[in-house]
């Protein structure tokens, strides 16, 4: 791994990390964003993963979270500090979260995304995911559409290799320390 590489602490997001996750949260989406409350319920909702990167200077960098509910996952959101992106910071988050569905035997993974957001969709179908649909006027600040992004089984080879091969070169790409 070259000396340059960034290195993030990705943990499970905790109360007290939302004052920052409401900055990033703010600084990604403007005046469209989920509220301090909104997130004071997820963390404390059984059925959601939240996670969060800091950076080595302990700033929050990006969070990403999902509910897993039986053999579904549903990614809610996944945000980095606009600082902060085109560092593999949102694919370690994504990986966090996978990697939840995997220790919860969660079989399949969906999620929103703007049918504009061009870098997330590329993350996307890099992990497996599949375009299935678009929810016609989902966004509500200015009517976009999403499109309805779903992975097949996770367990099944085709995407654990996949998988395993996206991560062999991300961690060449940036140092990954779970807590």
């Amino acid at each position: 791994m070259g000396k340059s590489a960034l290195t993030v602490y990705i943990r499970r997001m905790v109360t007290d990390d939302i004052e920052s996750v409401i900055a990033v949260e703010k600084k990604a989406y403007g005046e469209h964003h989920w509220s301090k409350e909104s997130f004071y319920n997820e963390v404390s909702n059984d059925l959601a993963r939240y996670y969060t990167a800091f950076n080595e200077q302990n700033e929050l960098v990006g969070y990403a979270g999902c509910w897993q509910i039986l053999e579904e996952a549903h990614i809610t959101n996944l945000a980095v500090d606009i600082d902060f992106r085109k560092n593999h910071i949102g694919e370690a988050l994504l990986k966090a979260i996978i990697d939840s569905c995997y220790n919860n035997k969660v079989k399949y993974i969906t999620l929103e995304v703007r049918v504009s957001n061009n870098a997330a969709i590329k993350l996307y179908e890099k992990y497996g995911f599949k375009s299935l649909g678009v929810r016609k006027g989902y966004y509500q600040n200015n009517n976009e559409d999403a499109l309805i992004m779903w992975t097949e089984n996770i367990f099944y080879d085709k995407f654990k290799n996949i998988y395993n091969d996206n991560i062999m070169k991300l961690r060449e790409k940036i140092n990954i320390y779970e807590q």
